[in-house]
This record gives structure tokens, C-alpha cells and sequence, in this order.
């Protein structure tokens, strides 16, 4: 057992790239402002926006984790998301990736019964 207990901490293939380009970026535009070269800093800068979105094109192609918990069979931050080519409920990433993905994935919508009851003392 994990010191975190028996949970998902949703490692995968995506999430594990886009820290490390997004670390090579950082340490790009830090190096870059200690030495006073503004166009490193930039460079940096653009290194950690394709960070984002190498992260979001790999969720897209199944590399990501969906939202909420998984099996415990898919915990390996190897395996493959079978379920990403139709885009996941409550996901932002899948919504923004186009009106097939996205009207699989709208959110689902709340009953009344779901929500808590409002508190009308106050």
C-alpha cells in the first residue's frame, strides 16, 4: 500500500509528458530572465504553452484519465483510455475539441432531488 492509501492519483502517459516539457519550459525562461535575455523568456514561455497542449492532444487520443475515479485494472499510468474517442462527461478538454466530442460529453444534468435543499433561515 501507497502512502496514499489505496486511491487513483490519475499518473498517466499525458499528465507525465506535459510536466516535463512544462518543467523544460520553466527552467528555460527562469535561466533566461537571471541572464537578462528576454527572448529566452518568451521561448520559455511558448515551451510551456505546448506543454498544454501536447497534454491536451495526448488526453484526447486516450493517454489522459478521465475525471472522477477508475478501475483499479487501469491505475498503471501506462493503459490506455478506451473511452476518450468519445469524450468524457464533465470534461472541458473534450467539450472544446469539437461538437462530436463534445455532445458526448456535455454534462449531465442534476435533478432537483440531487441538489442540497436551500436554507431559508438566513
Amino acid at each position: 500500500m501507497s502512502a496514499h492509501g489505496h486511491v487513483d492519483l490519475g499518473h498517466t502517459v499525458a499528465g507525465w509528458t506535459g510536466t516535463a516539457i512544462a518543467l523544460v519550459g520553466s527552467t528555460v525562461a527562469g535561466a533566461a530572465l537571471c541572464a537578462s535575455w528576454t527572448p529566452g523568456v518568451w521561448i520559455g514561455l511558448g515551451v510551456v504553452a505546448a506543454a498544454g497542449i501536447t497534454t491536451w492532444l495526448l488526453h484526447l487520443a486516450g493517454w489522459g484519465k478521465p475525471s472522477g475515479p477508475r478501475p483499479e485494472s487501469q491505475w498503471d499510468w501506462r493503459v490506455r483510455d478506451t473511452a476518450a474517442h468519445t469524450g468524457h462527461a464533465d470534461c472541458l478538454g473534450c467539450r472544446v475539441s469539437g461538437p462530436r466530442r463534445g455532445a458526448a460529453a456535455a454534462p449531465r444534468s442534476r435533478s432537483a432531488v440531487s441538489l442540497p435543499a436551500a436554507d431559508s433561515s438566513a
